[in-house]
């Protein structure tokens, strides 16, 4: 094996070669060699450990259980270890891995949910070398003043803040300088060696992360892309004014998924800001990093919209119709747990009767890990709109918890005006008979009615006055009979 990997490493140092800038600053992460060595080594170990440790322990026994559970603590601090060593693309498939809560095991989500916060720095004299190639300038020339300390720090950029000649003060994200030239090379080496695991473990199937991660970096290192994405993002949620962060995170994804199917698809917290307005107090939230959206097609989005609302009614025949149309086949049952992060049962008596419980969430945990084929064979199946989305909806999941809104009935019922604004715009574009618009728009404005009132309802329920009132007519019951 040792041997085996020293070639592959000279080979890859061969064919790499070595970085080196301007600046003279010598890095040995620009060895492609020891990018290349240090992946080979660290992947040789992980599935050592796995073929090892298990072999003459019982399955299913208690022991087995526990030294699993060790391997995988393991394998994920040897692999965030690797993503921090190696830095840009293994961060940032790190991340992505991190936020596989219905995938991968609690050991691998916890210990890869901390690279969204310990992400490499650019030196000052990279940031001026990046800067001199892409704009031909001077740090001095474009700017009064320049932060030498960067405001953040990501996995493929950092940003600074600066003032410019106008005297307007901006955010300024600078590429780190060795991401572009390295991001293929470290893709086509992760393919390689998901590859020779998948031949020892054949129920090892990731390579939809290798194909997502060759469509989607491309986009994300592309800046002008961005800037277009964030400027298009800022058209679209003009009229927003949130009030509640709690509340409001989950109205403004509803928004972008459901009604304009335009998503902002990175939402961890280090790139979901909420600031206080000074003037107003209220509570603004700021979306950083608009590299990577997902545009969802018409039919997608319609399809999906109308699964969450069977999900939201628990209309079971209509979770197996529109999660088959969008490619879950028999495996519909797993499908809307996925979505949804709740159990079966949950799922059939009705997500938003009760809040994830600590045994349900473990239920989850355990049942991702003991169908793993099942999930894998599922994401293989189903569009590839939907990889990112449940991406999405997992980063959320972590805010919400956070915040302490997960599975909230307002949360819920955010959604299902959303879907039920997006439905029926759909219907009158479709519709060419003047009185047909009319009813659509006659039911959808009852929809939302309703759906205010029960709002209300809940508010009252929730409310000193409602408590009030419910003990009052309660009495009056009472003196009645």
């Amino acid at each position: 094996m040792a041997r085996r990997a020293l070639k592959l490493a000279s080979l890859a140092a061969a064919t790499s070669g070595i970085y080196l800038y301007g600046n003279k600053f010598l890095d040995p992460n620009d060895f492609g060699v020891v990018r290349v060595g240090r992946a080979i080594a660290t992947t040789a170990v992980i599935t050592y450990d796995y073929l090892t440790s298990l072999r003459s322990v019982p399955y299913g026994s208690e022991e087995y259980d526990f030294l699993k559970s060790q391997v995988h603590l393991r394998s994920a601090e040897r692999l965030r270890e690797l993503c921090c060593a190696n830095r840009g693309t293994f961060i940032k498939v790190g991340q992505h891995l991190g936020a596989l809560d219905y995938l991968l095991p609690e050991e691998y989500t916890r210990t890869l949910k901390v690279l969204h916060s310990q992400a490499p720095q650019s030196t000052r004299q990279e940031i001026e070398q990046v800067i001199r190639e892409d704009l031909g300038k001077e740090i001095k020339e474009l700017f009064v003043s320049f932060e030498d300390t960067p405001l953040g720090a990501a996995s493929l950029a950092q940003v600074h803040k600066a003032v410019l000649q106008d005297g307007r003060t901006v955010a300024v994200k600078i590429q780190h300088p060795k991401v572009q030239a390295q991001s293929s090379k470290d893709i086509l080496l992760m393919e390689v060696l998901l590859l020779v695991v998948k031949k020892i473990f054949p129920d090892f199937e990731f390579m939809w992360l290798v194909e997502e991660a060759k469509k989607n970096l491309p986009l994300e290192l592309d800046f002008l892309n961005e800037g277009r994405n964030a400027e298009k993002v800022a058209h679209m949620l003009r009229n927003f004014d949130f009030l509640k962060i709690s509340r409001n995170l989950g109205k403004l994804y509803s928004e972008m998924i459901f009604v304009n199917g335009f998503v902002h698809c990175d939402p961890h917290p280090g790139n979901v800001l909420v600031k206080k307005c000074p003037a107003s107090g209220k509570a603004h939230i700021i979306l950083l990093d608009h590299g990577l959206y997902q545009v969802l097609s018409e039919s997608f989005r319609m399809d999906y919209c109308r699964l969450w609302q069977a999900l939201i009614k628990a209309d079971m025949k209509r979770v197996q119709k529109y999660s088959q149309r969008l490619g879950a086949g028999d495996l519909y049952p797993l499908f809307a747990c996925m979505l949804t992060a709740r159990s079966w049962e949950s799922v059939n008596r009705g997500i938003d009767r009760s809040p994830v419980s600590a045994s349900e969430d473990v239920e989850i945990r355990s049942n991702a890990a003991a169908y793993l084929p099942q999930i894998t064979q599922l994401l293989n199946n189903v569009p590839r709109q939907m990889l990112l989305l449940l991406k999405t909806n997992d980063l959320l999941r972590g805010i919400e918890s956070a915040l302490h809104t997960r599975a909230s009935a307002s949360s819920f019922l955010n959604m299902s005006r959303c879907c039920i604004r997006a439905v029926s715009t759909y219907q009158r574009s479709k519709s060419h008979s003047l009185y047909r618009r009319a009813q659509i728009s006659l039911t959808e404005a009852l929809s939302l009615w309703q759906i205010n009132l029960y709002e209300l309802f809940l508010w009252l329920k929730g409310s000193q006055l409602g408590n009030w009132v419910i003990a009052l007519l309660s009495r009056m019951h009472h003196s009645m009979y």
